[in-house]
């Protein structure tokens, strides 16, 4: 019987899928030049075939990845959309040190995609490292990047591929600095400066972008006396002047230090594309779900508006960070970076954005054929009465989940103790597929079917896990195969 059930559930989900992918709806269009981040850093990551329907249907044309996971670029075959693909850091070394290891990457990455079905994948991009010169690396990279760089852009040569997929790497902006806070005192890092000038004259050798991410939110979190409304655009307030040019934002100035950078380093027409730009909604005081709809709509019309920055007027190239949480990241930077995305963990956009920058308060198109597990929770057992004994569980259970939620001015940062407790016993069951012995916690924990969110404050049901869901596709497929014998068999 469990069987049969199995392979309903499966046939199920294989016709919804197949719904969505059949009614093709593409949504208002997107800003030309803008684009996402789509991140894969999440226990229970939404399954492509979905996110790539929820692009379409919001016009979103350009896609960035961190990695070439198989699955997901193949997913965006036939689609037209453009995508940037990412090698890891971690990866950096072997690709430096070895170019059959190159050829291989391209070989499985690139060529098996740009030469798939339907058209292929339209990859035109491959980002070689991810902020590889941040200072928090120590230089663990600053040496393996350009040769990096070199070998995978010769096996893309090699492959016939040169012509149409750029190779570039995603700086951060801390390789860049103004003593004085103005753009045109800005230059490279010192440390750093070889490896820059070889990047340099890589890219404009090869009429590749420039790709930086900047994060006007960090200019908050890293100093409680920034003024506020440089964080944001359309601001009356504080200007900065400098050399005949204003600054009513921390973008402009930011973006212009890297164009005086560049200047000063015999690159001032280099084509520039923001790779990362955008605004965390939890986590933090200023993380929010208010800062981020204003920081967005700021942006999103100035991009729309081809005004630029005062040294770089014109239309813009850049990609928003970023479509989802990824309650996998690292926290190390601080607790607001599982909580950059524009839709939730499960596709269900979080605020009003208008990807065509005409400024419009309306939803973008959330997730569909979303499968979510069971719908319960797990909290503290209204028959503890010794709260003695809670934190020792507490810490256990964010010790192995995300309570970047809990804290002083966070979305769950009103609750008391035990609402704390029940907060971080859920999130640890969830992230554990909602097994019961997730929900022990030395006999404090209990399952309940009754939603306890409170407020801003939500206790997630996690979603089946996309691995789950691919190999009951499989599963089917093989089910379809072997009935579709059957009958050719007795007819």
């Amino acid at each position: 019987m469990a069987g049969a059930e199995f392979s309903m559930w499966e046939l199920c989900l294989i016709l919804v899928l197949a719904h969505y992918q059949l009614q093709g709806a593409q949504g208002a269009e997107s800003i030309p030049g803008l684009g996402v981040n789509w991140g894969a850093l999440t226990s229970h990551p939404l399954n492509p075939n979905i996110v790539v329907n929820m692009l379409k249907d919001n016009g979103i044309k350009k896609v960035k990845l961190f990695d070439a996971d198989s699955w997901t670029v193949s997913a965006l075959s036939g689609t037209d959309i453009e995508v940037m693909v990412g090698i890891p850091n971690d990866q950096l070394s072997k690709l430096a040190g070895s170019r059959g290891d190159a050829e291989d990457w391209v070989k499985k990455n690139l060529t098996k995609h740009l030469h798939s079905h339907n058209g292929g994948v339209n990859i035109r991009y491959v980002s070689v490292g991810n902020e590889p010169f941040l200072k928090d690396y120590n230089g663990t990279y600053v040496k393996t990047t350009f040769p990096a760089m070199q070998n995978i852009q010769k096996a893309i040569d090699k492959a016939g591929h040169g012509d149409r997929v750029k190779v570039t790497t995603a700086l951060n902006a801390d390789i860049y600095h103004s003593p004085s806070d103005k753009p045109s005192d800005g230059d490279f890092r010192s440390d750093i400066r070889d490896a820059i000038e070889q990047i340099l004259s890589f890219l404009h050798e090869r009429n590749s972008p420039f790709l930086v991410n900047i994060y006007p939110f960090l200019s908050l979190f890293q100093n409680d006396n920034f003024p506020e409304e440089l964080a944001f655009f359309g601001s009356q307030g504080k200007i900065i002047d400098d050399k005949n040019a204003q600054y009513t934002n921390v973008f402009d100035a930011n973006l212009d230090t890297l164009v005086w950078s560049l200047k000063k380093a015999g690159y001032p027409d280099m084509r520039i594309m923001v790779g990362e730009i955008g605004w965390p909604t939890d986590g933090n005081k200023n993380a929010n779900n208010h800062n981020a709809k204003r920081f967005y709509q700021g942006l999103l019309k100035r991009i729309a508006s081809k005004k630029g920055t005062p040294l770089l007027p014109g239309a813009m190239d850049m990609y928003l960070f970023s479509l989802f949480d990824e309650n996998l990241k690292s926290i190390q930077p601080g607790n607001f970076e599982r909580h950059w995305g524009i839709f939730r963990y499960d596709g269900k956009p979080k605020f009003p954005i208008d990807f065509s920058g005409q400024g419009q308060d309306k939803w973008p198109v959330a997730a569909k054929g979303v499968v979510y597990q069971d719908r319960k929770w797990c909290i503290l057992s209204g028959d503890v009465k010794n709260l003695s004994l809670v934190p020792s569980s507490l810490d256990y259970a964010c010790a192995g989940a995300d309570c970047t939620s809990l804290g002083f001015g966070c979305s769950c940062g009103n609750l008391d103790l035990a609402g704390n407790a029940s907060f971080a016993f859920n999130q640890y069951f969830q992230t554990r597929d909602q097994s019961i012995e997730a929900c022990d916690f030395n006999g404090l924990g209990t399952i309940v079917t009754q939603d306890p969110s409170n407020g801003s404050c939500l206790f997630f049901i996690e979603l089946e896990s996309s691995g789950d869901m691919l190999r009951a596709m499989r599963t089917l497929g093989s089910l379809l195969i072997g009935l579709s014998l059957f009958f050719i068999a007795f007819t």
